[in-house]
């Protein structure tokens, strides 16, 4: 059953699984460590070039892929955190009442229901007992989801969620990294050789994005999108659509 509009559904099997118990501390080991200005748009320039260069590409995929508008359209982002994305994509023209979120961290879905309109639906818990209908997004959005995923049996069970949940026509839009990182042992690179896999039945249309944080976090901000264009192969994630055939 689907929960009501802007209602915040909780899911019995939210750590159902040994990998959503792994994800869960890894998450925890992330957040504490972290410095709470590295993801500020506000303050962090390279943060704000990396939001509004994958926000361009998106648009570009999908007008590419036909898409005028994306008033009406069933939209469902998975580890939608604080809501970041969702706020973007209803910025983009998304309708309240078609969006949605799935959010495996209790906080992380409170902090999206306290900013985003009552007509977004959110669900906690784990992705892949989700009460999702078969063919009902027009696109599903995972960013820096699967690199978080170690298991390798779970990441095929949770690609094979998505594309379940996506009617013909649309597709899943994979927000990843493609280089590992060497100081975080928590994420593992997603390739478009692995994606080919995970998403086999798919067509997929691809684009290489966001200057490698360390080193845009060390640029002046006016220079970060002119060092990722003349070096291009310092960009370390990569924005694919991966497209259901009708």
């Amino acid at each position: 059953a689907q929960a009501p509009a802007g209602a915040t559904l909780r899911e019995d099997h939210a750590m159902s699984t040994p990998e959503t118990h792994a994800v869960q501390a890894r998450y925890a080991r992330r957040d504490n460590a972290a410095d709470a200005n590295r993801y500020s748009l506000y303050t962090n320039a390279a943060a704000l070039q990396a939001q509004q260069e994958r926000l361009r590409a998106m648009a570009r995929l999908w007008r590419a892929h036909g898409w005028t508008s994306l008033a009406d359209r069933p939209l469902l982002e998975v580890g939608c955190g604080s809501g970041g994305n969702l706020l973007d994509l209803l910025r983009l023209g998304a309708t309240p009442g078609l969006l949605g979120g799935i959010e495996l961290l209790p906080e992380r879905t409170a902090a999206a229901r306290a900013v985003l309109p009552s007509g977004v639906q959110l669900i906690e818990g784990d992705a892949c007992a989700a009460p999702v209908a078969d063919a009902s997004q027009q696109a599903v959005l995972a960013f820096t989801v699967f690199s978080s995923l170690l298991d390798p049996a779970y990441r095929q069970q949770f690609a094979r969620t998505l594309w379940r949940w996506v009617a013909p026509g649309g597709g899943v839009l994979v927000y990843d990294f493609v280089v590992n990182n060497p100081h975080n042992p928590d994420v593992r690179k997603v390739p478009p050789a692995e994606l080919r896999t995970l998403f086999p039945d798919a067509r997929l249309h691809a684009l290489r994005l966001t200057l490698a944080p360390p080193l845009a976090r060390r640029l002046p901000a006016a220079l970060i999108a002119p060092a990722a264009r003349l070096a291009p192969f310092l960009r370390t994630h990569r924005l694919t659509w991966a497209v259901k055939p009708l």
